[in-house]
């Protein structure tokens, strides 16, 4: 990453915080605002990388009310105005089983903020259709599509970011659920006691893992337990799902903010 290809009105430098111990790279920041700052750098010049080696840019993005900010800061500062957005692809995490114009639908919280105002294709913004009873297999077939005209090696998503309930699940993928262990499937639908309601359809391990560049964005307090379970290092994806985001052949990021660090106050 050249120093040029990062808005200079950005204040990165944040060495001087506490840093858990996490498997891949930590960026730990005093603010929620300043965490913004450093995920909206690094997929700039991951977008524009992407663009240039392969033509598009595979993004892959969560709902939950952390990255909404993030959403909204991508769309007004004049620095994020170069994001190729007429040659990206926008894809979904997860997504609850209701409409489109339901007020928990993750999509439409990034299709009003984002779809409605980058200029980016209406071919290249890929929702889930999870209402459908076949939602999970339409989204893999359409995954392998678009993602099969690169060659083969570069056929995956090249930014995903990831969220972290209090619980350590991320995506949908709840503490205890059957989707934990799938290992061929790219989606699928996940329901059952274990599952926050309503049901979900979610990206699984395979496809994430496979993913050039993971950012998990994880602020507040109330992560702070799971960040604490995390750096011990004692349980796997079954109880603390996150842990279970280990990339094959690409990066691993977390953005946090002080107040998600385990005993940072």
């Amino acid at each position: 990453m050249s120093s040029e290809q990062v808005p200079e009105t950005y204040d990165l430098d944040d060495q001087d915080l506490p840093s858990p111990s996490l498997p891949g790279t930590v960026s730990v920041h005093r603010s929620k605002d300043q965490v913004i700052d450093a995920i909206a750098a690094d997929l700039m010049v991951h977008a524009q990388n992407c663009v240039r080696a392969f033509g598009d840019f595979h993004l892959a993005l969560s709902g939950g009310s952390t990255p909404f900010p993030l959403y909204e800061r991508l769309m007004y500062d004049p620095n994020l105005r170069p994001l190729p957005w007429a040659r990206t692809h926008l894809w979904m995490v997860d997504e609850r089983c209701v409409p489109f114009e339901h007020e928990k639908c993750n999509f439409r919280q990034i299709r009003d903020i984002i779809v409605d105002h980058s200029g980016i294709p209406a071919e290249q913004v890929h929702p889930m259709p999870a209402m459908l009873p076949d939602a999970a297999d339409r989204y893999e077939k359409e995954l392998r599509e678009h993602l099969g005209w690169r060659e083969r090696g570069q056929d995956r998503l090249d930014f995903v970011l990831l969220g972290m309930g209090d619980d350590g699940h991320t995506a949908s993928l709840f503490p205890g659920h059957e989707a934990i262990d799938e290992r061929d499937r790219l989606v699928v639908r996940c329901t059952g006691p274990q599952v926050t309601p309503p049901d979900r359809v979610s990206m699984t391990y395979p496809l994430l893992n496979a993913a050039r560049f993971l950012a998990f964005m994880v602020c507040g307090r109330a992560k702070r337990p799971a960040i604490a379970r995390l750096v011990q290092g004692s349980e796997g994806p079954r109880t603390l799902p996150a842990s279970g985001i280990r990339p094959l052949a690409g990066e691993l990021k977390w953005y946090l903010d002080l107040d998600a660090v385990p005993d940072s106050r």
